[in-house]
């Protein structure tokens, strides 16, 4: 085989390649990059949603004590979990609670808006919120664990599908034209392949910025290199992300804390209310007050949303129940974050974490986290992220168009395999260091491997529709 012809048969592997990454991928792609683009707005989107309980008067305010007794007698034997600072004086303040349940692993909770002056003035599920949703849908397809699977199968192969492509691409002496730009006067063929080709290669930086950023979060990937920082001493502090749509601590669902909540410490004195219906309430009860604790919080000027959590009570993000007051700093820009805690029999500050104090690794994450949510510098990085959406889409449409205007009758239409693989040594040893980095993507390798080997290859009809050669053809 002469070296045109080897680059003949590279080309064609490595088409594809892409062309069967593509076709797995691109139904992800547009479900992650529209939920995705809807997320990059949660602040926005939150504000609009909690609009009906702005701007509301503030005389005769109530104390932040008397906020929380008015949320849990509105569901009685609930259980205060945190209390969120309204982002302006006028507005509701947020109480999470947790409601009352007889031997149930996963309570329900409730999103409780309290006025200033004391009184309840709007409920709501938070995961029926419209950006959790969007989150559920986004990271687990709403199938809990399994679905981060899938989505972080898909985005093994996007990266496949990425690289794949920026090899098709590749101008290869052509000029600028059809490479850096479209051109729109060559017929259809040409504008169809011109709109795929020059929409990935403008896209597909942002986009591989997008899937590495998103790897920390997924639950194989993000579990290994908890494991891998863990082992080689890179941790400090707490880690402030997710993993498989889970808290990245040892107790599951802590993050909505189903177990543990402040009247859980045997060893903070309680404070028990009869309420009408013969109901008992029960709250935590210290020598400093919430009421003292939030108004120490307000003073600090942390980025909004800041939450307030009680003695006892479950820190966000897995982190261990402390027998202090913890005041955190929930912004989506995660080098903003500050989480403060305080004596409950003193009010003291014992401890200040700041985004500066945790391990570089983990700072690096959290720059590639802001990044993601669009949160990093504002509006700015919000339409780098529509935009990004935006041409993932196109390349997602303009793909699936090619495909079903080049597609053979009777056939699926993959590019045929390779007749020499002793020459696409190049493409193995690629193929092996991805899998090597992606542990799902080389899970799915080993499982198509052996699908092909053990069944597709034994029916003749099928390997013919798939483009796969049987026997001793070459």
């Amino acid at each position: 085989m002469n070296d045109q012809t080897s680059r003949a048969w590279l080309y064609r592997t490595i088409w594809r390649w892409h062309f069967y990454a593509g076709l797995f991928v691109v139904p992800m792609v547009l479900i992650l990059s529209l939920t995705g683009a809807a997320y990059l707005f949660k602040p926005q989107v939150e504000r609009w949603e909690e609009r009906a309980w702005r701007d509301l008067p503030t005389e005769n305010a109530a104390s932040p004590d008397a906020q929380v007794k008015a949320a849990l007698a509105a569901f009685p034997g609930s259980r205060l979990h945190s209390y969120r600072l309204p982002q302006s004086e006028s507005d509701a303040v947020l109480i999470h609670v947790t409601l009352a349940s007889e031997g149930s692993a996963r309570p329900e909770m409730r999103d409780v808006f309290v006025s200033p002056q004391g009184k309840v003035v709007g409920v709501l599920d938070p995961e029926r919120r419209i950006m959790q949703v969007a989150h559920d849908i986004h990271g687990q397809l709403l199938l809990g664990k399994r679905g981060s699977w899938i989505v972080e199968l898909a985005a093994s192969w996007a990266i496949v599908m990425i690289l794949t492509g920026l090899y098709l691409w590749w101008p290869r002496g052509r000029g600028l034209a059809g490479v850096v730009w479209p051109r729109l006067s060559g017929g259809k063929k040409v504008v169809w392949r011109d709109l795929h080709s020059v929409t990935g290669f403008w896209v597909s930086g942002l986009a591989m910025v997008l899937l590495l950023t998103g790897l920390p979060w997924a639950d194989v990937w993000g579990s290994a290199f908890k494991a891998v920082r863990t082992e080689m001493g890179w941790v400090k502090g707490q880690q402030d992300w997710t993993i498989g749509g889970q808290p990245a601590g040892d107790t599951e669902h802590a993050d909505h804390a189903h177990g543990a909540m402040a009247v859980s410490n045997p060893a903070m004195p309680t404070m028990s209310h009869v309420m009408p219906d013969g109901s008992v309430m029960t709250m935590a009860m210290t020598p400093v007050s919430l009421s003292q604790i939030v108004a120490e919080a307000k003073s600090q000027r942390l980025p909004f949303p800041v939450i307030v959590t009680p003695p006892g009570g479950p820190q966000r993000f897995g982190r261990k129940a402390t027998t202090d007051w913890s005041v955190q700093s929930d912004t989506q820009n995660r080098p903003l974050r500050v989480t403060l805690t305080y004596d409950p029999m003193t009010g003291n500050q014992t401890s200040r974490e700041t985004f500066a104090d945790k391990h570089v690794i983990d700072q690096v994450v959290g720059y590639g986290v802001a990044w993601h949510e669009g949160q990093l510098f504002g509006w700015f990085n919000q339409l780098i992220g529509v935009v990004t959406a935006l041409m993932l889409v196109t390349l997602s449409i303009t793909g699936f168009v090619m495909w079903r205007r080049r597609k053979p009758d009777g056939q699926l239409g993959a590019p045929p395999a390779s007749a020499s693989p002793t020459k696409l040594k190049g493409i193995a040893a690629l193929i092996l260091v991805l899998a090597a980095f992606l542990p799902l993507l080389a899970a799915s390798l080993l499982a198509m491997w052996l699908i092909e080997l053990l069944i597709i290859r034994r029916f003749a009809s099928l390997a013919k529709w798939l483009g796969i050669s049987v026997g001793n053809q070459r």
